[in-house]
């Protein structure tokens, strides 16, 4: 008996609307996946903040350890204690040694700064100039409200409230970003195979792959930043000394630290010296803003080609988005961990999309 014409027929539709139900499936799970992420980022941030900085110390960890166990054949385990053990001995010696020194500059410089801040402020309002721009500045940089420095700390400490205002406070939260940053760095692979555990069969070699290359660029980006660092903080302060700045060395400490964070936070860096050299003169302070305009220049081109060509480049406009992106939803704690979260999506996206033909490109 031969199938009736009807069936045939109906055999391409039934086809057709099964194919159109699985992608409007797919299209409600992924709405759903997105939805659920958002919703995470919107009410825990502030953890997921804590977990990603955990997360970077235990890469730095596990990177050192990594580097001591394939030069002197020591097991993980061993290589890590020395490892933090050499870090804790260090951090202990520099206190002991030089803490109150180096409080003594750093309470001195924070000083100096306010009150060479109301100072300039009192030297604009004498200025007609300076009254209409003081008028119409916003009161984060020094407006009609107050002073730029006690604004810029009302509104840091404001933005890191969420990041630090637990019951533990601030030490409470470094206390767990170093102890849970130790347990990750002590036994990774526990905790990675946790998470693998929740993907799908079929996306485990993938996911696999994505793991391994988002730790190692978070490896690369910190041993390149440190570098950086270290070099920007040794020609800020060397080159402020022999300038004549006082506090040369707290200077010079606080550049390095704000390199930390790329492009803005060499503005933050040059701010303060800055403002101590208004105090000596106008021709200290052009010799200042050349110092930093040189060193800056340096590293941009000397430095960074230099670093990246062995660690992580990212292009300059999708780090300084990603900052003011990730400063906005996260606050300040995002401000300063926008850059290495950027790099390990960039490595993410890099492993999970398809590169492009020769013939692709624009």
């Amino acid at each position: 008996m031969t199938p009736s014409p009807s069936n045939n027929a109906s055999t391409p539709q039934g086809e057709s609307g099964s194919e159109a139900t699985v992608s409007i499936s797919r299209m409600l799970r992924l709405t759903l996946v997105a939805a659920a992420i958002m919703l995470a980022i919107w009410l825990i941030g502030d953890v997921l903040m804590v977990v990603f900085a955990s997360a970077l110390f235990a890469v730095v960890l596990h990177g050192l350890a990594r580097v001591l166990a394939r030069r002197t054949k020591l097991p993980h385990g061993a290589a890590l204690a020395l490892v933090t053990l050499g870090l804790l001995l260090i951090l202990v010696t520099v206190g002991w040694t030089s803490g109150s020194d180096i409080a003594a500059q750093f309470s001195k410089l924070r000083d100096a700064l306010v009150t060479q801040a109301s100072a300039l402020r009192g030297q604009l309002e004498a200025w007609p100039q300076g009254r209409v721009l003081i008028q119409y500045l916003p009161q984060s940089m020094g407006g009609s409200q107050g002073s730029s420095f006690e604004s810029l700390s009302t509104r840091i400490a404001g933005s890191m409230t969420g990041f630090l205002g637990s019951a533990f406070g601030a030490l409470g939260t470094i206390a767990v970003v170093v102890i849970a940053g130790l347990y990750f760095a002590a036994d990774p692979s526990l905790y990675a195979n946790g998470i693998l555990r929740l993907v799908p069969l079929q996306w485990r070699d993938k996911g696999r792959e994505v793991m391994i290359a988002a730790a190692d660029t978070l490896w690369a980006w910190v041993a390149g930043q440190a570098l950086d660092m270290a070099v920007v903080g040794l020609l800020s302060g060397f080159g402020l000394w022999l300038i004549g700045v006082p506090l040369a060395f707290g200077l010079g400490c606080l550049a390095a630290l704000c390199n930390f964070i790329p492009y803005i936070g060499a503005i933050m860096g040059a701010v303060p010296a800055l403002l101590l050299a208004l105090s000596l003169g106008l021709r200290e302070t052009a010799m200042v803003a050349a110092l930093y305009a040189v060193v800056q220049f340096f590293e941009g081109n000397v430095m960074a080609p230099l670093i990246q060509r062995h660690a992580v480049k990212m292009p300059p406009a999708v780090t300084v988005l990603s900052q003011t992106l990730f400063g906005g939803i996260f606050g300040f704690p995002g401000l300063m961990l926008a850059s290495p979260l950027t790099a390990a999506l960039l490595a993410v996206g890099d492993r999970l999309t398809p590169k492009l033909d020769e013939k692709e490109r624009i």
